[in-house]
Order: structure tokens, then C-alpha cells, then sequence
């Protein structure tokens, strides 16, 4: 029997506050203006499964956000993205998180009030849910706390139940990146930036942190910005170009990337196509402010390959 959806995202939940300017904030109640200011859908978690929906994957979401203007203005906004939020976990006192950040050019600043980000665990995830879906993905691996202890168990749980797994860790606030092995053994696609990769691996260049990582992992997706992105299953080593853009804003870019990457993965896709796939989404996601505006649909992207 066909599965309701295609992709479960386990993930935090909070809005972006983009603030857009070629300004930098000073303290001693210095004001400064910017040029655009825009409440918009955020988290890692989130912007992922707003991209996937948009390429027309059947998307589930659990996470934890509170009954208030944050938590209900993310669920509204994931609901007209097509985003079936009816397992969110709402708690009637708590305080969904925020992530203000100030864009300039090609680079950004980001301060984030966690709120209930980190309060998703993985007994919150009941294997009827969990049957329902194809495939497991989890993203804000360092965020996400209360889920970090339990996470091996779980994707092990969901590949007995027959779903696939896929992991994108964002950037680690400690800057240890630790604790991966077990995880890794039980990932089917492991989606970290240039950053991330070497960071963990401690490599050179990303090539040999690809071929690391596809020692651990199934598949090691590497994503590299404007120079696009490579991928290596252990075998052979996978190089896609990017597509020149206006870039306004790179936020949610590298979610809407993974996004690309997992249709095409979910599709049985050759590897370079769903790389190129992956990228072409990622570029065009960034023509616009916030993580979600610009994410494209199927037949846009498919234009580009």
C-alpha cells in the first residue's frame, strides 16, 4: 500500500526576522536603518519541508512550537505550503523560538533565541507515525538537545519500519563535532556544507571528506555554495556546477538544496542528476528574501537540467 507521505521531518520549528542592509549594529544605542525588514518562515527543519512540498514530495511534520504569534504563524505558513502539521506538538505555555538575521550581500549575522527548539525528543515519535512515511529527515542535529541522545535509536527504528534516513547537522555552536559515528553508521544521506565536513573529518580538502564520510554513511552529499556540490558513495566521487543567479538572500539555501537532493533520491534518481537537481534548487532559492519565497517548483527547476 502507498504510504501517506513521502517524508517525515523531525525537526525544530521557529520564524526568521530578516533584517536586509549593508549596515553593521553598534552598541551604545547606536540606530542604524535597513533596507527591508521580513517575518518569514525559518528553521532548517522547516524550510526543508516547505522546499520538498513545493517539488511535490508529500510532507509530514513533528516538532514542538508554543500557542503563541510565533508558533501559530509558522503553522499557518507551513499549512499553505502543503506541510501536514497536524502532529506538531503545541504547547499551550511555551515560547517558540526566533532567529533575527541581518543580511548583507552574501553573508548574514543570526541571533537565535531557542524557545522550544530543542524540546522535540525522539519518544515523541511513535512508530505509527513513523510508518506512515518513507523517509526520516532531521536537520539542526546541535539544536536539537533533547533529541541528540536518542537520534541512532530512532533512525534505527525507522529503518526497521522501512523508511530511509537523512541527516543536514547546521553548524555546530561548540565547534567540537563529536559524537557522530554511531549516527552516521545509520544514515542513508548525510548532507553537511564544506564547513561542516571538513569540521567533522578534520580533512583537507572535501573530496577526502566525502570519501570519510562514505565510509560511515551510505551517502555523502557535500554541499559547496556557488561552486554547487559533490557527492560520493563510497565508490565514486560525484562533482555538480551550480547555475549563475541575482542573489538576494542565501538563507534556507542549503535546506532547499537538500530538499532537491531527496526528490531525486526518493525517485531512484541517477546521482548526478540529483545533484544537479539539488543544486539548481539551492541557486534559485536565493532570488528572494527569506528561506522559503523563492524555493522553486519541479518544473521550474527542471528548466535548469
Amino acid at each position: 500500500m502507498k504510504k501517506p507521505f513521502d517524508i517525515l521531518v523531525a525537526g525544530e520549528i521557529n520564524p526568521d526576522l530578516i533584517l536586509t542592509g549593508d549596515v553593521k549594529p553598534e552598541f551604545d544605542q547606536v540606530e542604524k536603518l535597513v533596507d527591508a525588514a521580513t517575518l518569514t518562515v525559518g528553521s532548517s527543519s522547516a524550510i526543508f519541508a516547505c522546499g520538498a512540498a513545493r517539488l511535490g514530495l508529500r510532507v509530514a511534520f513533528i516538532g514542538v512550537c508554543g500557542d503563541d504569534v510565533f508558533g501559530r504563524f509558522m503553522l499557518a505558513e507551513m499549512q499553505k505550503r502543503n506541510v501536514d502539521v497536524n502532529n506538531m506538538i503545541i504547547r499551550p505555555n511555551g515560547q517558540t523560538g526566533l532567529s533575527v538575521i541581518l543580511n548583507r550581500e552574501v553573508d548574514r549575522a543570526i541571533l537565535t533565541h531557542p524557545g522550544l527548539i530543542a524540546d522535540l525528543q525522539a519518544s515523541d515519535i511513535a512508530d505509527s507515525l513513523l510508518a506512515q512515511a518513507r523517509h526520516l529527515h532531521v536537520a539542526s542535529y546541535f539544536l536539537q538537545t533533547k533529541l541528540q541522545p536518542d537520534l541512532p535509536a530512532l533512525f534505527q527504528r525507522a529503518h526497521s519500519l522501512g523508511l530511509t534516513t537523512s541527516l543536514d547537522t547546521n553548524y555546530d555552536p561548540s565547534e567540537k563535532w563529536i559524537g557522530f559515528d554511531e549516527l552516521l553508521s545509520k544514515t542513508d544521506v548525510f548532507l553537511p556544507n564544506k564547513t561542516e565536513s571538513l569540521s567533522i573529518t578534520k580533512s583537507a580538502d572535501v573530496e577526502s571528506a566525502s570519501e570519510q564520510l562514505a565510509q560511515k554513511c551510505k551517502l555523502a552529499v557535500i554541499k559547496l555554495g556557488a561552486d554547487g556540490a559533490i557527492v560520493c558513495n563510497g565508490e565514486v566521487v560525484v562533482h555538480s556546477n551550480s547555475i549563475s543567479v541575482n542573489v538576494v538572500d542565501t538563507v534556507g539555501a542549503g535546506d532547499t538544496f537538500d530538499a532537491g537532493f531527496m526528490f531525486g533520491y526518493l525517485n531512484d534518481w541517477p546521482l548526478q542528476k540529483s545533484l544537479r537537481l539539488a543544486c539548481v534548487c539551492g541557486a534559485l532559492s536565493t532570488q528572494k528574501a527569506g528561506g522559503t519565497e523563492g524555493q522553486p517548483t519541479l518544473q521550474e527547476a527542471l528548466t535548469f537540467l
